[in-house]
């Protein structure tokens, strides 16, 4: 999915409070995306203080129902499934929030490149497109196998797949804005070509950007959870979304929440972010919002 802009980001005014009320009437969905994605990184980073110990096991209480010690029941293995669910957010976020700047800056990079200088352009392009027609978690998998297993080689991994739709957004609007008069401009008045990027491509980039990279960081939450499930992500022992369905899809019947709990939280990070995405897409391209 790629954005395309026509104008130049114009400067943003701080937002007070009629500002805030103002943004919720016309862009809801920034705020809503934006509220849930700010509740579960809160619920994270207070785990300590309310979750428990998501390592502790305990064989004589395994697979409980929900009580009041352990909120939703306890998995095979009687581990308390409400503490590893919370801090299972820490895995599927990070890796999002984390692999979507990444690939936001090598397709920033590689998409500038390819737009604004026309002999690299159909070699990078062939390039990107060869990525695009493999499928994103067999790439996952191999890059995973000839390293191993780790959060920095699953970050890079879940982040190369994503880097050719940025980098097809960010050629596509540097294709439209070096074509313009005020470009074209810049470059007879002999302005150098750093300077053209800097103060006249950059701004027209940023805000699709933006938007794009909410795209990227729900995808690559669902990697990450599709990777754990298969068991090529984290270690089992690290709670992730992903592994905790895999390890409690046989207890299905007897325990639904250690597979619905995680499910739940892994679709409203997903839900959370993809609103964002659209708030902000809405917010930079009103024309857009009519065309969906």
């Amino acid at each position: 999915m790629t954005l395309l802009s026509d104008t130049a980001a114009a400067p943003a005014a701080p937002l007070g409070l009629s500002g805030v009320a103002r943004l919720a009437r016309r862009h809801p969905l920034v705020l809503l995306g934006g509220g849930l994605l700010v509740l579960l990184i809160l619920l994270l980073l207070l785990a300590p203080l309310y979750a428990g110990e998501p390592a502790n096991m305990d064989p004589l209480i395994r697979l409980k129902p929900p009580s009041a010690e352990h909120w939703f029941g306890t998995d095979n293995l009687g581990r308390d499934v409400f503490a590893r669910t919370v801090y299972g957010a820490r895995i599927s976020l990070m890796v999002g929030l984390m692999s979507a700047p990444l690939a936001a800056c090598a397709g920033l990079l590689i998409g500038v490149i390819a737009g604004y200088v026309r002999s690299f352009d159909n070699v990078i392009m062939r390039v990107m497109d060869a990525l695009m027609s493999i499928p994103t978690i067999l790439l996952a998998i191999a890059l995973i196998s000839l390293t191993g297993p780790g959060i920095g080689i699953l970050i890079v991994a879940v982040a190369l797949p994503q880097m050719p739709s940025v980098t097809r957004l960010v050629r596509s609007v540097v294709l439209s804005v070096r074509e313009r008069p005020y470009v074209e401009a810049a470059i007879c008045g002999g302005a150098r070509l750093p300077k053209i990027l800097w103060r006249h491509v950059l701004p027209s980039i940023i805000p699709p950007l933006m938007g794009q990279s909410a795209i990227v960081c729900a995808d690559a939450i669902m990697v990450e959870a599709g990777l754990s499930f298969l068991g090529v992500g984290v270690p089992p022992e690290i709670p992730s979304w992903g592994n905790m369905i895999s390890s409690s899809r046989l207890y299905l019947a007897t325990a639904p929440l250690t597979i619905f709990a995680p499910g739940i939280f892994l679709a409203v990070a997903v839900l959370a972010v993809n609103l964002l995405g659209d708030g902000l897409r809405d917010l930079f391209y009103p024309r857009a919002k009519g065309r969906r």
